[in-house]
């Protein structure tokens, strides 16, 4: 027992009252529109699976294929974990991005934390938006350099940070492509246009874009049409509209390669299995044939938009598969949470402190695999709860 223990107690007592306390909940069965939590059947709003892919057959099957032959990689990609379907992973995704090189990480998570910390360091500033992925944040504490962050999305706040970092030896932009909790996008060629101005680098998060918008699902650097000469440094996750696991880099040769040397979240640890691997190339598959589901997944979000504007709802500036209903009150939010849930409906309670006080929501996430009867069945249920209040 910690000599503290009484403190820590104390403190989850407050979240408690405070209604932020956090739980786990038990999923039996696969991950898919319908599930089963807690014992209870479910429609669920509230996964990442934006296309549908992490229960599609063809991946399912390419990763059982190869967990028979191995189930784990048994190393790090530096001795002997790196696989020829994790190099195809690899090769497949530059190809796909129409990028020089990429670099598989374990986790998008780990993949920020190594960018940030094997490019900058004590003497360095790292500028983010206030809205960040708390991924990005992290990762500059724990490089060492100095962390400024501007207003949200505003471009003379980063203006003036960047003119307030111009003794800094080198400076680094961070930004979410598509922004985790309100769904809306970072303005991307006005950012790296304040980064030609100021000889700064940029690192975009599209963990929330990468195969959802974009021409072919590219992303927001292909939403925005930005070419190869203003190429940021783009992160992108496998677990979310590829319905497998795991994150990647993609830059030019000279950052790539320092990151298989100093980027201590890749060097100091344990490669994936050869299995995701493969189901990612399986999923990449799906993503490249399969175009309908980005057609099928912005007709249910506008459908979803018209709805819950008929209803009063306050809604978010977002065209993307997250759609946050802002309810305010932290209780009030988990209280329709509850109802929601009792209508047969599960939607994501998102409270302080992982979104701004008095900003408490619910986070509606869709997926190419809902249908437009899905999306009435939850306008309805919203409609019978206390979010029309």
């Amino acid at each position: 027992m910690l000599p503290w223990q009484a403190d820590l107690q104390a403190e989850l007592e407050a979240r408690q009252a405070a209604g932020t306390l956090r739980r786990l909940r038990e999923r039996q069965g696969p991950q898919s529109k319908n599930l089963w939590l807690d014992g209870k059947p479910l429609l669920s709003f509230i996964s990442n699976d934006y296309l549908g892919l992490a229960n599609h057959p063809a991946v399912k099957n390419a990763f059982a294929t190869e967990a028979a032959r191995t189930a784990g990689s048994g190393a790090a990609h530096l001795l002997s974990g790196h696989s020829r379907l994790h190099q195809q992973c690899q090769e497949r995704l530059a190809d796909f991005l129409g990028v020089p090189r990429v670099l598989l990480f374990s986790t998008g998570y780990m993949a920020n934390l190594g960018v940030i910390d094997a490019l900058v360091g004590r003497g360095d500033v790292v500028i983010e938006d206030k809205l960040n992925h708390a991924s990005l944040l992290d990762g500059a504490r724990l490089s060492d350099a100095r962390l400024m962050r501007y207003n949200h999305n505003d471009m003379t706040s980063l203006h003036q940070r960047l003119h307030t970092a111009s003794d800094f030896r080198r400076r680094l932009i961070a930004v979410d492509g598509v922004f985790s909790m309100d769904g809306d996008l970072a303005p991307l060629p006005e950012i790296i246009d304040l980064a030609v101005q100021h000889r700064a680098g940029v690192l975009v998060d599209d963990a929330h874009g990468f195969g959802v918008i974009g021409k072919q699902g590219r992303g927001s650097l292909a939403h925005w049409q930005l070419d190869n000469t203003q190429m940021p440094i783009y992160m992108g996750t496998l677990g979310k509209a590829l319905g497998t696991a795991g994150a990647f880099v993609a830059a030019d040769d000279a950052v790539i390669d320092t990151l298989i040397q100093s980027a201590r979240s890749y060097v100091y640890t344990t490669a994936q299995p050869d299995a995701i691997a493969a189901a990612t190339l399986a999923a990449l598959d799906c993503l490249q044939r399969d175009h309908w589901r980005q057609d099928k997944l912005q007709s249910l979000i506008q459908r979803f938009r018209t709805g819950a504007e008929q209803l009063g709802l306050q809604l978010m500036d977002s065209t993307t598969p997250i759609q946050p209903v802002v309810i305010g009150d932290s209780r009030k939010a988990v209280r329709i949470g509850q109802q929601l849930e009792q209508a047969g409906i599960l939607a994501g309670v998102i409270r302080p402190p992982t979104v701004p006080k008095n900003t408490a929501r619910l986070r509606v996430t869709l997926s190419a695999s809902h249908t437009e009867e899905d999306i009435d069945l939850l306008l309805n249920a919203l409609e019978q709860s206390d979010a029309c209040l």
